[in-house]
């Protein structure tokens, strides 16, 4: 009779294991479609070439992540000599370039699709004509310059706060929430300014966790960098230092051992980094995350769902997916701000919802980050997910769970006295 039972446990064991494989066919069907950086190296060695011999430069500059800085592709008769780009889309981007600044960085450009521009990649990195016309953004939805109570401080938050220390990135993304910020040149912020935030930060206890931010802090030499972090660190009441860079993904040769060094210092240091699509995910961006993981430092990833990007949940998937291959938590999805030439990014909310039902569930916790929606002129971040709680009561809740199905769930229980 036991064998009986337990043999009509370990069918219906099977039976739920089959109802389980059909449920995440759909997206094995597509994940072998959905391409990663590592999957396009061939590509990406010829452009590299293509580039190196355009600079007549050798694989050690390359390596260099000044090199990589000084020589960004910021010019449209330039681009042009390594990506399909008609006379047309030429005169677009020069009248782009009026009110807004772009750049590549040799690196970022070799992992794009020079022919099609609907790469993920291309998407992120070239100006299109969507910028030009955009009668919904604005140029700070986040009225950053309101929440400012001092030079280059962002203060949204009882405990915490963003000190802006450069307009500087690797490549000026054209999805970017502070492109009023970018200006026509590279301009880490005054030492005066720099200074007078840490000063805010020391005189307000309650200040524990400073995000360093930009631009990309790290655009700054290490010197400097460490003068930051180090007057950061002397402060007793700050107990978490992060940094926000995405150079990891656009300039992946910023992170050498040196710098690696310099942070092992300063703990405890978190950095935020920011992968919007698997394409980006390639040896280089590994040989950097693997060398900030050896020193300790925690890593964390700020998606921006991006409209044709990858506002799809099996491209967000494998994108996580990905990035926890290479050391990085998948931290936030954010839905794109309302930013003036870069509402053509923009999805519905919809798009993220979905994203969130059918990562819930059909993959393991590590890989499911939360979908935030950044209230209007600085509000604050709103997560944004399903509704599992159906019904709350006295007595019991019902919920759903990620397939779907809702049960009735007690609301704790009666003391025993009370019984």
């Amino acid at each position: 009779m036991i064998f009986v039972k337990e043999k009509d446990k370990r069918e219906q064991a099977i039976e739920r294991a089959s109802e389980l494989e059909e449920r995440i066919k759909p997206y094995l069907d597509a994940k072998d479609k959905i391409t990663t950086g590592f999957d396009l190296q061939e590509r990406s060695q010829k452009m590299k070439a293509k580039i190196l011999e355009y600079f007549n430069a050798t694989e050690e500059q390359w390596n260099d992540w000044h090199w990589q800085i000084k020589n960004r592709i910021g010019d449209v008769d330039k681009l042009v000599k390594f990506v399909e780009i008609d006379d047309e889309q030429k005169q677009v981007i020069k009248q782009i370039e009026k009110d807004y600044r772009w750049s590549i960085s040799p690196y970022y450009l070799s992992i794009l699709d020079p022919n099609d521009p609907a790469c993920p990649i291309w998407m992120q990195a070239i100006p299109s004509a969507h910028e030009l016309n955009d009668p919904y953004g604005k140029e700070d939805p986040m009225a950053e310059e309101y929440t400012s109570p001092a030079p280059r401080i962002t203060r949204r938050y009882p405990d915490r706060l963003i000190i802006n220390v450069t307009n500087q990135c690797a490549m000026f993304c054209r999805h970017c929430q502070r492109r009023r910020n970018i200006g026509e040149t590279d301009a880490p912020a005054p030492q005066s300014d720099i200074q007078a935030a840490i000063d805010y930060i020391r005189a307000n206890p309650e200040i524990r966790d400073v995000l360093i931010t930009g631009g990309d802090p790290l655009t700054l030499s290490d010197e400097n960098l460490e003068w930051i972090i180090s007057e950061i660190r002397s402060i007793p009441t700050v107990e978490i230092i992060r940094l926000g860079s995405r150079t990891l993904v656009t300039c992946p040769q910023r992170v050498t051992q040196e710098l690696c060094d310099m942070l092992e210092k300063y703990h405890p240091i978190y950095i935020n980094t920011h992968f919007n699509h698997p394409k980006e995910v390639t040896p280089e961006a590994l040989k950097a995350t693997r060398r900030l993981a050896k020193a300790g430092i925690p890593l964390g990833n700020q998606a921006v769902l991006l409209k044709g990007i990858n506002n799809d949940p099996h491209v967000m998937k494998k994108l996580n997916h990905e990035l926890l291959k290479i050391h990085v938590k998948p931290y936030y999805i954010f839905h794109a701000k309302s930013v003036k030439g870069t509402t053509h990014f923009v999805t519905r909310v919809e798009d993220g919802l979905d994203i969130m039902e059918q990562l819930r569930g059909y993959t393991s916790g590590l890989a499911i980050p939360w979908y935030i929606i950044n209230a209007p002129e600085g509000h604050g971040k709103t997560p944004i997910i399903p509704q599992y709680l159906i019904q709350h009561g006295k007595d019991h809740v019902l919920i759903r769970n990620w397939e779907g199905k809702t049960y009735k769930y007690p609301n704790g229980y009666p003391d025993k006295q009370d019984s």
